[in-house]
């Protein structure tokens, strides 16, 4: 029995050390070789709706995170104003419509005149006729423009998605061209996965992605879009002497720089509720064949 226990002992000496060098020769194509990252970012187009025109706000139908459809009315401004504005421009249309309608039967008489009504006057009226001509059409311009006010008095959602960080309320004053209401389109959901620039070698646009949420437990699938081609260098700012500002370094580390990757989703569960912001693991590439695929794939999502 002395023997058989002096026989194990190297046994399983050998066999932990050959599951150590299998799990340092895994953990090392992980970190080193595979392209993967832990500084993922989810991102999503935000819809600023802001007014054309200005005016107090006398109704909000929608409340703070609440989904909305495109076309649904985000708030509306005081429409007194606007109607009163249509109603000068009516008024407006219907008297230079007036004067231009006499001006072209006092120009239609004048040239019926022949011998009697000199050249020049009649010249006169047919210009007149140009001025009121272009008088009516400004005031119709002005009616126009006045109809779009109203209309613009409301504003919509331009896309499907939800009200984010509502703070507007009945009675504010709306300015023209401030933001106001901003609405997260629901259909632009992406991440940002920011690569050390020694791992770019493995993304390749198309490439099949691998996405863990930080806090949910789902591996969801991606692929590669596109992959940044610029990121500011600090180095290339210039002081007040316009000399550039070059930081030292220590020249025995030199840090990888991170390159953004843009990658889409595939699909994403519906118990899966996706916000701006959340971070996440992403892994490129192709699961690896044989017995350490879902043990890399572990590494790569969890780690």
């Amino acid at each position: 029995m002395n023997w058989i226990a002096r026989l194990i002992r190297p046994i399983l000496t050998g066999l932990v050390l050959c599951i150590a060098i299998g799990l340092g020769y895994v953990v090392w194509g992980v970190y080193v070789l595979d392209p993967w990252t832990r500084d993922g970012r989810v991102r999503v187009y935000v819809v600023i709706a802001a007014p054309e025109v200005s005016g107090t706000v006398v109704a909000v139908p929608v409340v703070d995170n609440q989904f909305v459809h495109k076309g649904d009315p985000l708030y509306t401004l005081d429409p007194l104003r606007f109607q009163l504005a249509i109603d000068e421009a009516r008024a407006k249309v219907a008297g230079t419509t007036d004067e231009y309608e006499l001006a072209v039967a006092n120009a239609k008489r004048r040239r019926g005149l022949h011998g009697v009504v000199s050249r020049e006057e009649v010249d006169d009226y047919d210009s007149n006729v140009v001025n009121k001509r272009a008088l009516m059409d400004t005031a119709k311009a002005e009616l126009d423009t006045a109809l779009l006010n109203l209309q613009r008095s409301t504003v919509y959602s331009s896309v499907d998605g939800y009200v984010t960080d509502l703070n507007l309320r009945v009675g504010d004053y709306a300015t023209a061209g401030h933001p106001y209401i901003s609405v997260v389109d629901a259909s632009s959901f992406w991440m940002n996965a920011y690569f050390e620039e020694t791992k770019l070698l493995g993304v390749k646009v198309g490439d099949k992605a691998r996405i863990k949420l930080m806090g949910y437990p789902e591996i969801l699938q991606g692929h590669v879009v596109s992959i940044g081609r610029g990121i500011n260098d600090n180095n290339g700012v210039w002081d007040r002497l316009g000399l550039p500002d070059v930081s030292p370094i220590f020249t025995w580390v030199r840090l990888a720089q991170r390159i953004p990757v843009r990658v889409e989703f595939d699909n994403v569960p519906p118990e899966v509720l996706l916000s701006s912001g959340m971070t996440a693991s992403v892994a490129v590439g192709p699961i690896q064949k044989g017995g350490n695929g879902i043990l890399t794939t572990w590494l790569q999502t969890h780690l």
